[in-house]
C-alpha cells in the first residue's frame, strides 16, 4: 500500500483488540459486581453515582437501582448507567493496586512505535471514558495514556451505528477516510466502514473470534500493521 494511503489516525476498540476478554470478563466484570453495592453507598454524594441513579430511575420507574444494575450486569448491557458506576468502582480497585490491566503482548510496542511515527490513536469503547483511561493508565506496561490523543464512549452513540463514527469523526476534525478502526466485532466494524472509515477486524486465537469474511482480517496489531502500511515495530 502507498504511503499516501496510510491511515493517519488509528481508533482502537479494547476488549478482545487490546486487552483480553478475559481480563474484562473474568477480572472487572466479577470486581465490579462485588463492589458496586459498597461504592454506591460510600459514595452517594458522588455527581457520578446521583447521575447515574437518576438515569435509571428514568429507564426503569420504580426498580431499585441495584437490582436495574445487576439485570443489566447479567446482560452485559452496553447502558452508559452502568458503565459509569463500573468505572467508579475500578477506579477505587486500581488505586488500591487490587486491579492492573492485562493488555496483548503486540499491543503496547505496536502503539508506541505508531506514535513515534506521527500516527495518531485514540480509543472508541462501551466501557466510560474515565473505565478506558484507568485500563491504559494501570496496565503491567505502566500507564501508556499519554499515546492516545482522544477517548470515546457511548456518549457519541453505540458502537453499532454508523452515526456514531460520523459523530466522533466530526468531534476530532478528522476525515473518514484518514481512519482505520479496529475491532473484533464485525457488526462494528459494519457501522464504521458505512461511516467512510476503513477497518479491520481483530481476531485474538484466546478470545475464540471468528473472523468475518466482509472486512480485513489480522491476529495482531502488527498484522495489522502490515496491511494497511503502518510502521511495524523493529523495523526501519
Amino acid at each position: 500500500m502507498s504511503s499516501a494511503a496510510t491511515p493517519r489516525v488509528v481508533l482502537l476498540d479494547i476488549e478482545g483488540t487490546t486487552a483480553p476478554v478475559s481480563f474484562v470478563h473474568k477480572v472487572l466484570f466479577p470486581y465490579a459486581r462485588t463492589h458496586l453495592a459498597r461504592v454506591m453507598v460510600e459514595h452517594s454524594a458522588d455527581p457520578v453515582v446521583q447521575q447515574a441513579v437518576a438515569d435509571i430511575a428514568k429507564v426503569a420507574p420504580g426498580v431499585p437501582p441495584l437490582e436495574q444494575l445487576e439485570r443489566w450486569m447479567d446482560e452485559d448491557a452496553k447502558v452508559a448507567p452502568l458503565k459509569a458506576l463500573q468505572g467508579l468502582v475500578w477506579a477505587e480497585g486500581y488505586k488500591r493496586g487490587a486491579l492492573v490491566a492485562r493488555l496483548y503482548p503486540d499491543v503496547v510496542p505496536e502503539l508506541e512505535c505508531w506514535y513515534r511515527a506521527g500516527i495518531e490513536l485514540a480509543v472508541y469503547s462501551s466501557g466510560s471514558e474515565p473505565a478506558q483511561k484507568l485500563i491504559y493508565g494501570h496496565t503491567e506496561q505502566g500507564d501508556v495514556t499519554p499515546l492516545f490523543s482522544r477517548f470515546f464512549d457511548l456518549r457519541v452513540g453505540g458502537k453499532k451505528e454508523a452515526a456514531s463514527y460520523s459523530a466522533l469523526v466530526q468531534d476530532a476534525g478528522w476525515q473518514p477516510h484518514d481512519v482505520l478502526f479496529l475491532s473484533d466485532v464485525t457488526a462494528e466494524l459494519d457501522a464504521a466502514a458505512q461511516a467512510g472509515l476503513r477497518v479491520c477486524q481483530i481476531v485474538r486465537p484466546e478470545d475464540g473470534t471468528v473472523a468475518g469474511t466482509e472486512h480485513a482480517v489480522a491476529g495482531n496489531l502488527i498484522e495489522a500493521a502490515h496491511i494497511f502500511g503502518l510502521p511495524v515495530v523493529g523495523q526501519a
